[in-house]
C-alpha cells in the first residue's frame, strides 16, 4: 500500500490546478503588485481577481478581504486589533475553551494589557451554550470570537444563531473559520459576522497565505507597519503567487458538493469500521448530531493506550493521522479540547484525528480498518492500564 495521508485537518495537498495557476507568478508575472509599471499592474490585478473571488465566497465586499500569512495572523489581528481600538472604554472578550490555541495565547498577551476574558464551558459534543454566552454579555464586551468548525473534533457551531445574540447585544462577532471554509456555507450577511478567519492551506491551495474579512466600517488597528498595503491593514509585500493560489483554491471549490459528499460517505464508513473496534469511543457529535460534525472529521479514543503510539504505529505502516492540532503536536499535554469535553485522561490521551480530502479512496480506509485492529490489540496487550 502507498502512503495513506488522514492528516488534512492539518495541511492538504495543493490542488495540480492551483499550482498551475501560480507557476507563472514566479517567473514571468514575478512582478511586486506595489509597482506602477505595467508588469507591476499585471501582479496587482491577479491579487484583485483573488479578492474578489474569496469575498464573493462568503458573500462579502472584495475591500472588505484583507490578505494576510495565514489563519494564526488573522486570529492574532482580529482580537488584537480590534482590543487596541476599544480599550480602555471596552476591554471584554468572550471565546470558549476549545479555541485554535492561537485564539487563546492572544487572549492570554491580551489579559496581561488588561483585557477581561470570559472562556464559555461547552457540551460533552462541542457545543456552545447560547444562554450562557447571552448571560456573559456586558457593556463592557466588545467582541465574541467562537470558531465556526473545532479543528479537532470537528464541531459545527451554529453561526447564525450566534450572530444574531451579538447583533441584539450591538457586539462584534469573530470566528476563525479555517477547518469550515468551503465545507460549510458561510454568508457574513446571513450570519451577522463582523470579522472572519479564512486560511488557504486547509483547502488545497498554498501555505503561508490567509485573509481576514473585516465589515466595512469595523474600526481595528493594523498590527504590522509599513507601506501601507492592504488599504492601511497590513503592510508587506504580498504573496502574490500564494494569493493567486488561494484564490483559485476557491474558484475549485464552487463544485465541491459532490466532494463533500463523497468525503463525508467515507468518513461515515470510517466510523463504522472503528466501532466494531472493542472498547472505542468517537469524541464530538455524533449520532443525530453528525450532520453537525463537519464532512472530513472523525476524532476518536481507544481507551487504555496512548494516541500517540497508534499514530506511531500507523506511520510505520506510511499511513498519517494526528493526536490533535498540528500546532501543538509536539506537546504532551492533554488536548485542551478534550478536556474541555470533560473526556476522562485516559480517553483524551489515547486520542486520535482522522481527517480526510477529496484525494481519499475506500481502498485506503480498507487498508487502514484492516491495519488499526491489530495496532490496537498488540498495544493493549503491553498496556498497564488494560
Amino acid at each position: 500500500m502507498k502512503e495513506i495521508y488522514f492528516d488534512n485537518a492539518a495541511t492538504t495537498k495543493v490542488d495540480k490546478e492551483v499550482l498551475k495557476e501560480m507557476l507563472p507568478y514566479f517567473n514571468k508575472k514575478y512582478a511586486n503588485a506595489s509597482s506602477s509599471h505595467f508588469k507591476g499592474k499585471e501582479a496587482k490585478d491577479a491579487i484583485e481577481k483573488a479578492r474578489k473571488i474569496i469575498a464573493d465566497s462568503i458573500n462579502a465586499m472584495p475591500e472588505e478581504i484583507i490578505f494576510t500569512s495565514g489563519g494564526t495572523e488573522s486570529n492574532n489581528f482580529a482580537l488584537k486589533g480590534l482590543f487596541f481600538s476599544n480599550y480602555p472604554e471596552k476591554d471584554h472578550i468572550i471565546i470558549t475553551k476549545i479555541e485554535h490555541d492561537c485564539i487563546l495565547n492572544s487572549c492570554k498577551f491580551l489579559e496581561a494589557l488588561g483585557a477581561k476574558i470570559t472562556y464559555l464551558n461547552v457540551d460533552s459534543e462541542g457545543f456552545v451554550d447560547l444562554e450562557e454566552l447571552k448571560k456573559s454579555i456586558t457593556e463592557k464586551t466588545f467582541l465574541v470570537s467562537i470558531m465556526h468548525v473545532n479543528n479537532e473534533i470537528g464541531t459545527i457551531q451554529n453561526l447564525e444563531e450566534i450572530g444574531k445574540i451579538c447583533k441584539e447585544k450591538n457586539v462584534l462577532f469573530h470566528t476563525d473559520a479555517c477547518q469550515s471554509f468551503t465545507k460549510v456555507p458561510i454568508d457574513v450577511k446571513k450570519q451577522n459576522l463582523d470579522l472572519v478567519t479564512l486560511n488557504s492551506h486547509k483547502i488545497h491551495g498554498p501555505k503561508g497565505v490567509g485573509a481576514l474579512y473585516v465589515k466595512k466600517g469595523t474600526l481595528i488597528t493594523p498590527l504590522i507597519d509599513g507601506g501601507g498595503h492592504e488599504n492601511g491593514k497590513r503592510s508587506g509585500t504580498e504573496n502574490v503567487s500564494g494569493i493567486v493560489g488561494f484564490g483559485k483554491a476557491v474558484e475549485i471549490s464552487k463544485n465541491n458538493q459532490d466532494n463533500i459528499k463523497k468525503i463525508e460517505e467515507l468518513r461515515n464508513y470510517l466510523i463504522e469500521g472503528l466501532m466494531k473496534i472493542e472498547n472505542v469511543k468517537i469524541n464530538g457529535p455524533t449520532g443525530k448530531n453528525l450532520d453537525k460534525r463537519v464532512c472530513n472529521n472523525i476524532n476518536v479514543s481507544f481507551r487504555n493506550i496512548e494516541g500517540e503510539s497508534v499514530m506511531n504505529h500507523l506511520g510505520e505502516r506510511k499511513i498519517c493521522v494526528s493526536t490533535g492540532s498540528a500546532c501543538s503536536s509536539h506537546s504532551l499535554k492533554t488536548s485542551h479540547v478534550l478536556k474541555a469535553l470533560n473526556l476522562e485522561p485516559l480517553d483524551a490521551n489515547s486520542a486520535i484525528r482522522i481527517s480526510l480530502s477529496k484525494y481519499n479512496t475506500k481502498e485506503e480506509a480498507d487498508y487502514f480498518l484492516k491495519v488499526l485492529p491489530i495496532i490496537v490489540k498488540k498495544l493493549r496487550k503491553i498496556s498497564p492500564f488494560s
